[in-house]
């Protein structure tokens, strides 16, 4: 079985259906064995398509409906699936649903991914929650082993065989840089022209990515000798591939930090011809020096402009690293014993530019959106004077006034500027914590490495409670949880209610006229003939007048009898509760009540204005 399948089922079994799906399978489909070799496969899909295709089952007579076609189809598919090796060694292994996702990832249905998890077994779901652990173990162990160390925890052991998961992380990265070099050139896509078409990995690069991380492999063997007392090379011979290392990010970042951002008007204009005259080492000078973007605003250009910011900054920490290192060598080596606060002042100054320059890149954004709209802010005098220069030369612009959407980017683009800034301002301060607890152990303090990883350690581990439960805890929900004590207690509520017929849950069908008089006459006979006469006499029917309108210039159309609604309902239960000697001069009363005729206010009021 190949590697992808085996990680697929390892990971995603719980994601796929355990119920044998109802349509046929592709082998049933074509009549042959799973173990049918290419040709049984050809011979097949001839036979099947003689007798299911549309045409042929026409000139039979038969009527062709959707289901044959889809049925012929589904066939032919198949036959597209298990004639090509790969794909028919995914299907025996995953199923015609499994192969879909991973040759199509977006055809997944999320509700079915739930069902499908919901009612998966304990077995499945404990091996993504492996997974997970075997990362956060990854991750965790070798911070703890060298805590461990450090604190004097593993006695005389070596740092050589300490570091063990290092050494493991190193073999399968320089696997995969060794991998990608073999892979060989990336074919072009077929909807990119080859005149248009640019290996975004050339094989300079990749040989540069891997030669570069050898260096860095070299120092990590040469310091865990040198601290095992095996080598007796100084500290700065010790450094000397990290200094490489570093070397060669930086020429990468700074060229990156200097590169030009331009459209292809611009870019032409400084080559002195057609982008598309150009052959490939020019395309490949041209991606090093220039960036393209299609104009000077927009988010593509917004995009450009923040890769080139984070290119400088990558340059000051590589600086920083580099001035640290050297002081770190001249401490070892020359036996200063200076204080390690001092050692540590560049990596400190590297936290204050960080923080520094993602403020000012907030206070550029926000300028940039005042000077496009001064109404996007409420400005006070001292903004009104910071900006005055600006203002000035917005002045002679003759820009277009902003719509809708523009302001609504510009707002947003602020405050992706600010959320920038926040979790800036928020990551280095716990960094520079953490720096602070690391050099205060480095000057003699008492407690151990381990406080220095320990909020890691939580956090990874409150992480890895929550995958726990969501993974473990999470079941099917029964649509039809709760229906049978609903329909008992309704059964026992039309029972006590007198009726006869009980909801069993099923449809609900009315009663036919017949059995409604006969209910009704059942009811009339239960019930004795002098109350039923009473009640007959007492609820007499009271005609209500109908609501009318009337048309007034000034106020509209104005409605009638609908204010006394509540009052005639009152009156009505006065009628029918009240001796019967009063009722009559109550109906008297509800009579003169009623308001008088209004047409002719309508038609004076349709003289002057037309109602249609």
């Amino acid at each position: 079985m190949r590697f992808d399948i085996a990680f697929f089922l390892c990971c995603c079994r719980s994601f796929l259906s355990s119920r044998q799906s109802e349509e046929e399978s592709f082998y049933d489909l074509l009549s042959v064995d799973k173990h049918a070799t290419q040709d049984e496969l050809k011979r097949a899909y001839k036979r099947q398509s003689l007798q299911m295709h549309p045409d042929k089952l026409a000139q039979k007579g038969k009527t062709v409906t959707a289901e044959d076609r889809d049925r012929f189809t589904r066939m032919r598919n198949a036959y597209e699936v298990l004639s090509d090796p790969r794909r028919r060694e995914t299907y025996d292994a995953i199923g015609e649903r499994g192969m879909k996702w991973m040759e199509d990832p977006l055809s997944i249905d999320p509700q079915e991914l739930a069902h499908n998890f919901a009612t998966s077994s304990i077995l499945d779901r404990s091996k993504i929650f492996a997974i997970f652990l075997a990362i956060y173990v990854a991750v965790f162990l070798l911070p703890i082993l060298i805590c461990l160390m450090a604190d004097g925890t593993f006695g005389g052991a070596k740092w050589v065989a300490v570091l063990t998961p290092l050494w493991i992380w190193d073999v399968f990265i320089l696997f995969y840089h060794t991998r990608v070099i073999m892979m060989g050139p990336i074919k072009r896509p077929e909807h990119i022209p080859e005149e248009e078409w640019v290996d975004p990995l050339p094989m300079k690069k990749r040989v540069s990515a891997l030669v570069r991380f050898v260096f860095l492999v070299l120092f990590q063997v040469l310091l865990a000798l040198k601290m095992d007392a095996i080598i007796a090379f100084p500290w700065w011979a010790v450094f000397i591939p990290l200094y490489f290392w570093e070397v060669m990010a930086l020429k990468k970042k700074i060229s990156l930090a200097i590169i030009n951002i331009a459209t292809h008007v611009e870019l032409e204009l400084a080559i002195g011809k057609n982008f598309a005259a150009c052959n490939t080492f020019e395309r490949e000078d041209i991606h090093r020096r220039f960036i393209l973007v299609p104009a000077k605003s927009g988010p593509v250009y917004d995009a450009a402009c923040r890769i080139k910011a984070e290119a400088k900054m990558d340059v000051v920490r590589i600086l920083a690293r580099v001035v640290f290192t050297v002081l770190l060598v001249l401490n070892l080596d020359l036996g200063k014993e200076w204080s390690w606060w001092i050692v540590f002042i560049p990596i400190f100054v590297m936290v204050v530019c960080i923080v520094g320059s993602s403020f000012q890149n907030w206070v550029e954004v926000q300028a940039e959106a005042a000077k496009r709209d001064p109404s996007l802010f409420d400005q006070t005098a001292d903004v009104e004077q910071g900006y005055a220069q600006m203002d000035d030369d917005a002045k002679n612009d003759d820009d277009q006034p902003l719509t809708d959407e523009e302001k609504e980017e510009l707002k947003a683009k602020v405050a992706q500027a600010a959320y920038r800034v926040l979790g800036t301002c928020c990551t280095q301060c716990f960094f520079l914590v953490l720096l602070c607890v690391f050099v205060g152990k480095m000057q003699g303090a008492g407690y151990s490495w381990l406080v220095i990883i320990s909020p890691f350690l939580a956090a990874g581990g409150l992480v890895l409670c929550c995958l726990a439960c969501t993974i473990f805890c999470v079941s099917e929900v029964d649509e039809n949880a709760g229906l049978a004590d609903f329909d008992t207690r309704v059964n026992e509520a039309t029972a006590a209610a007198g009726y006869g017929a009980t909801y069993d849950g099923g449809e609900y069908t009315p009663p036919t006229t017949e059995q409604a008089g006969k209910q009704q006459q059942e009811e009339q006979q239960s019930v004795p003939s002098s109350s039923t006469d009473t009640r007959a006499a007492e609820a007499k029917p009271i005609s209500k007048p109908p609501p009318t309108a009337t048309w007034d210039p000034e106020k509209g159309e104005i409605w009638q009898n609908t204010t006394q609604d509540e009052e005639n309902e009152e009156t009505t239960n006065e009628v029918i509760s009240a001796p019967k000697q009063e009722k009559s001069d109550l109906l008297d009363n509800i009579e003169d009540a009623q308001p008088a005729v209004v047409e002719p206010q309508l038609s004076e009021a349709s003289e002057d204005f037309d109602l249609d």
